[in-house]
């Protein structure tokens, strides 16, 4: 057994930016990936894909996006490339092709046992990310048995999919951008929207994530927040990090043609039946718009913003066009050959041994603190700040971990000589 004074678990970039900071303290560590550095990005992303933040919102401690593209969008390849990168600079000690299948606690210390043999460690940083398993709901089983099934995770391109038709599943930032592809492909498409959060891609000229940056709801923390656990539930921004800065929402789709239904509720083979509750999802998502797109504008009468950007826009809601969508559909009456379940992620944790885990499957914490001593996770929605999952939100955040990490483990070392 190999003995270390801190272990970080994921080499994506929670685990490489907690690995820079506890090196600025001077702690003992390895990272333990799966995979190798950025493996997700690498192999659980479509082809297309871009980040949803701009080039500018690209940093890491020690490293910040320098290249002449500031408002554009990396695609999947280069945020690798971003990620490669800073692995290089940094120079983590890293353990790639290592999966982990145990953390246990052991006396003044965790026992980490993984494909490639065993650990102690004083401290333990879970940093294996927010996207870790895909959410299918168990009433996929009573789908059609003709029918493909497939989550983001699977998805790469229009051709991989079958001829035919095409339900997607969920209509936050993962599904507008595969319903989207999709039909802009020349397939025959409807989305299932349940929940979600609308927001322009600009707004008086500027980014919309310009906007949040400089009113900072990017760095609002944690404890701001009036319900943290509602907070961290909410469904990701119908967001999508296109070239051409086009925004992308329902109404955005169904003028391209895709057939816009409420939450899927059932199924029974070839027939599906949904919630009639389309115009009252969108209407929520409207009128937290509106709010939205108010304090902007206030935000930017308060801080003299108004001759720096365009004028305020008219708010356009969405909910009238709505109305007639229907609760039922036969798959094969309409073709429809393939079902995308973009219904968002959970958590999984069936290696960690130490009792953190609430009934719901996500670790109890505090700031990236568990009650359990020495155990620590970083790159979970909400953690810390509202930007705690995009990459500059997960390099501040582990910023303001290590600390913590670090007096832990010298107050052990202490405590044990």
């Amino acid at each position: 057994m190999r003995h270390i004074e801190a272990l970080v678990i994921g080499g994506g970039p929670a685990g490489l930016a907690m690995s820079r900071c506890l090196s600025d303290y001077g702690i003992e560590h390895v990272i333990l990936e799966r995979g190798r550095v950025a493996e997700r990005w690498r192999s659980e992303r479509w082809d297309s894909l871009r980040l949803l933040t701009p080039n500018w919102l690209t940093r890491l401690p020690g490293l910040a996006y320098d290249g002449d593209d500031p408002d554009g969008f990396m695609a999947a390849s280069e945020v690798v490339g971003f990620l490669e990168k800073y692995a290089r600079l940094i120079r983590p000690p890293i353990e790639t092709d290592t999966t982990v299948t145990s953390v246990a606690p052991a006396r003044d210390a965790f026992t980490v046992t993984t494909s490639r043999g065993d650990w102690s460690a004083r401290a333990v940083v879970i940093a294996t990310g927010e996207t870790d398993v895909p959410i299918v709901p168990s009433m996929a089983k009573r789908l059609a048995p003709h029918v493909d099934q497939l989550v983001p995770s699977e998805y790469l391109r229009p051709s991989q999919i079958r001829d035919g038709g095409v339900l997607v599943a969920g209509a936050s930032s993962s599904g507008i951008q595969i319903a989207d592809e999709l039909q802009q492909a020349g397939r025959a498409v409807t989305i299932a929207v349940g929940g979600h959060t609308r927001v322009p891609r600009t707004y008086r000229g500027r980014d919309i994530l310009w906007w949040f940056d400089r009113a900072g709801l990017l760095d609002e923390p944690a404890e701001h927040v009036q319900d943290l656990k509602q907070s961290r539930r909410q469904p990701s921004l119908q967001l999508v990090g296109h070239p051409d800065r086009r925004s992308l929402d329902l109404s955005t789709l169904q003028d391209l043609g895709v057939r816009v239904l409420g939450r899927l509720r059932g199924i029974d083979g070839a027939h599906l039946t949904f919630d009639d509750d389309l115009v009252a999802t969108t209407v929520a998502s409207d009128a937290k718009l509106a709010l939205l797109l108010s304090r902007l504008d206030e935000f930017a009468r308060r801080a003299r913003l108004d001759r720096e950007v365009g004028a305020p826009e008219p708010f356009v809601p969405r909910w009238r066009r709505f109305f007639d969508a229907p609760t039922a559909i036969d798959l094969a009456a309409t073709n429809i050959q393939t079902v995308v379940w973009a219904m968002g992620y959970r958590q999984r944790y069936p290696w960690l041994r130490v009792p953190v885990v609430d009934e719901t499957g996500e670790i109890r914490h505090q700031g990236g603190v568990t009650p359990y001593p020495g155990l620590y996770v970083l790159g979970l929605r909400f953690l810390r700040r509202r930007n705690s999952t995009f990459i500059d939100g997960i390099g501040k955040d582990a910023a303001a971990l290590a600390p913590h990490v670090a007096a832990f483990v010298r107050w052990q070392a202490r405590a044990t000589a």
